[in-house]
């Protein structure tokens, strides 16, 4: 056992009564508690609650104040039954103890319980009212929130605060917009909250138009205003105002706090300058964990995820700890690297540091299993989970839907409904995309209906991309452009490429020339569509069709992005082309490639030669296609990797119709499973199989 603080009075030698009018003894009494009040509070600071309750124990009659500190203590470290407990055995209990258990419960994520002691609560304070209609918001129940706003018997700017802030929060911006234009006596904090409301709503634009309005009315701005209208400038890419506004914080004195220089990082990483990041977090004297994490995400804004993970070490290395933003930031960087193993690494931290049951961090660990390939330990994980938001639901489906689980993607929908999880945009993204991948018509068209017939959701282009895809990879080609010509917005680009795409699955050129005149018509410069129309006249034979269109490219200068595919192997990329022999270990390669040939004409393999887009004979076509970069890829990874182990590769196009079957054999022949992401999706090969269906 850790021994006590040895300021600590020996309290029975020095304790008085409480009840006493000699001064000294007062005096005395008020000396010797300050004491105990101490020491408990750099206990319940470094947040060791068992040594915390031990010194409790031995308090002689504890005030309500020191009731109330552990209260706080227990709710920091998620410990809530003890809360109550601690709660329940106060001989006395004020208005401060009672909403200080309500806020522990909802902060531990017991909205029932608080729900109760609101219930139970003899006598409110604006505090109870405002604490309660904080923590509805954060659950979602923004109806119930609003009630309980309603009958306040008495609101103060905070509680006006309070229901601006649950409105922003839970997307009805325009509700509480009106909200704020009716607070009585709106201060700083009133406008600061609806400013940030904007923003994070997407409205940055009208973020800005209100802090103009803010900045005219004379009200002396605080810290978290400059923060708060400092992130309207990185979201809005308005580096001009921001710039203006680093200087305003120098000459205020601002400048030096974390929210500020914290905000300033993240201002210059959005608008690449993270070089200006950079230089801000180095000439920080007192590095703390808030300004790590802002250079970690601003690395990793500038697709620098190697020197994030770099800087995420740094920082353990230094001694201090990372907080659940940090782990974040560093887990999206290693899903920019493509980086499983490093992953599982900061996962393994997470748990030592005791934050994996964090909701934010097990978001962003199912998104780094999912986006890595992994979607296994994704769906073990979000299992796992004890508290849930939309954003794991979200990470999840989305995660299935890419990694080929389209059937589950929609049962987990249906979960999520049954519980009362309202979807978003992103959510429809993910079902919608599970159909398509799926070949899912019918179950795509009731999302689409689901979708057009929810209120609260507004349909935004990519929905309808996804519904053209669907319609696309289904054969419904006229089907779909029927949809397009009947949208009511106005088709881009993508839109149009969806079903282009569609074209070349289902060989249809009459389509996929009136498709590529409006691809050209809205992005007269499309590679992808000149790409994709290039592709579908040489499946069918039609080489003049292919030489103009190729000559079309050249005419106007724009090239081919050259496909390629990766593997990463303890931290170093291995990268192919097609026909690449400049490769160390290009021999072995090559040697294991005639093996897997060999074996595939074994087991009647034969090359679908419809996918070699060079007018050459069979046999040139043939060498073509068993060089392409995938399968130079997995036979790196075949000699270089542990027998059993699964294959994980990269493409940056999307596979071609003749490698997506040659793997599927490749992984029966040799019995191990093959991860293989292309431009779209997942493609998990194992005995034979793939998880797409073949419907990719």
């Amino acid at each position: 056992m850790r021994r006590l603080p040895a300021l600590l009075p020996n309290h029975k030698a020095t304790v008085f009564p409480l009840k006493t009018s000699h001064p000294l003894a007062a005096r005395r009494c008020k000396e010797v508690g300050s004491h105990w009040k101490a020491a408990l509070f750099r206990l319940l600071d470094s947040r060791d609650m068992d040594e915390a309750r031990r010194l409790f124990t031995r308090i002689p009659s504890p005030s309500v104040q020191l009731y109330t500190m552990m209260i706080n203590g227990y709710s920091r470290t998620n410990r809530i039954d003890e809360a109550f407990r601690l709660f329940d055995g106060m001989p006395v209990r004020d208005t401060a103890a009672w909403n200080s258990m309500i806020k522990a419960a909802l902060d531990c994520s017991d909205l029932s319980l608080g729900r109760k002691l609101f219930d139970e609560m003899p006598e409110r304070n604006v505090i109870s009212w405002t604490t309660m209609i904080n923590g509805l918001s954060r659950f979602g129940w923004i109806d119930a929130a609003e009630e309980l706003f309603l009958r306040m018997p008495r609101r103060d700017t905070a509680a006006w605060n309070a229901m601006i802030s649950a409105y922003c929060d839970n997307g009805r911006v325009k509700d509480a917009r009106l909200l704020f234009e009716k607070t009585p006596q709106p201060d700083v904090i009133s406008w600061t909250a609806m400013i940030g409301g904007h923003d994070q709503n997407g409205e940055s634009d009208k973020a800005l138009l209100l802090f103009h309005k803010l900045w005219s009315s004379g009200t002396k701005l605080t810290p978290s205003t400059y923060a708060c209208v400092l992130t309207a400038c990185a979201n809005a890419s308005e580096l001009g105002l921001g710039t203006q506004l680093h200087s305003h914080t120098v000459r205020t004195g601002y400048f030096s706090g974390t929210c500020v220089s914290t905000s300033l990082v993240n201002l210059y990483a959005k608008c690449k300058q993270i070089e200006d990041s950079i230089q801000l977090f180095s000439e920080r004297k007192e590095k703390d964990v808030v300004s790590w994490t802002a250079l970690i995400t601003g690395y990793g804004l500038n697709d620098r995820h190697e020197d994030a993970l770099v800087e995420f070490n740094k920082m353990i290395a230094s001694g201090i700890r990372p907080n659940e933003s940090t782990f974040t930031s560093a887990l999206n960087s290693c899903c920019g690297l493509e980086a499983l193993d490093r992953g599982k690494k900061l996962h393994a931290t997470t748990v030592k540091l005791g934050l994996e049951l964090d909701v934010f961090v097990g978001n962003s660990l199912v998104v780094m299993y999912s986006k890595c390939g992994d979607i296994e330990d994704g769906l073990m994980l979000f299992d796992s989970m004890d508290r849930r938001n939309l954003v794991s639901w979200n990470s999840i489906i989305v995660g299935c839907a890419r990694n080929g689980y389209g059937t589950l993607a929609l049962k987990l929908f249906d979960d999520m409904r049954q519980i009362n999880v309202q979807a978003d945009e992103i959510t429809y993204t993910g079902l919608l995309t599970a159909c398509s991948h799926s070949r899912m018509l019918e179950r795509g068209r009731h999302i689409f209906h689901l979708l057009k017939h929810d209120s609260s959701v507004q349909v935004k282009l990519e929905h309808y991309v996804c519904m053209v895809d669907i319609l696309g990879r289904c054969g419904n080609l006229e089907e779909a452009e029927e949809f397009i010509r009947n949208m009511p917005v106005e088709p881009n680009s993508k839109i149009w490429l969806a079903l282009l795409g569609a074209c070349r699955m289902h060989a249809n050129i009459e389509v996929a020339r009136r498709t590529s005149k409006k691809v050209f018509d809205v992005e007269p410069d499309s590679s992808a569509a000149y790409v994709l129309l290039s592709n579908i006249y040489a499946s069918a034979g039609r080489w003049n069709d292919v030489s103009q269109t190729r000559v079309m490219m050249r005419y106007r200068g724009i090239t081919k992005v050259p496909g390629s595919s990766w593997i990463t192997l303890k931290e170093t990329r291995h990268e192919f082309v097609c026909g690449d022999r400049s490769h160390p270990m290009a021999m072995e390669i090559y040697k294991k490639l005639d093996w897997l040939g060999a074996k595939l004409k074994e087991l009647g393999f034969v090359y679908d030669k419809t996918f070699a887009l060079h007018d050459v004979d069979d046999e040139q076509k043939e060498a073509a296609l068993a060089h392409h970069s995938e399968k130079l890829a997995i036979a790196f990874g075949l000699i270089s990797t542990v027998e059993g182990s699964t294959i994980r590769v990269m493409k940056n196009l999307r596979v071609c119709g003749d490698c997506h079957s040659a793997i599927k054999v490749i992984s029966q022949v040799v019995g191990r499973r093959i991860v293989l992401r292309d431009s779209t999706r997942f493609h998990h090969f194992g005995d034979g199989l793939c998880s797409c269906g073949d419907c990719w």
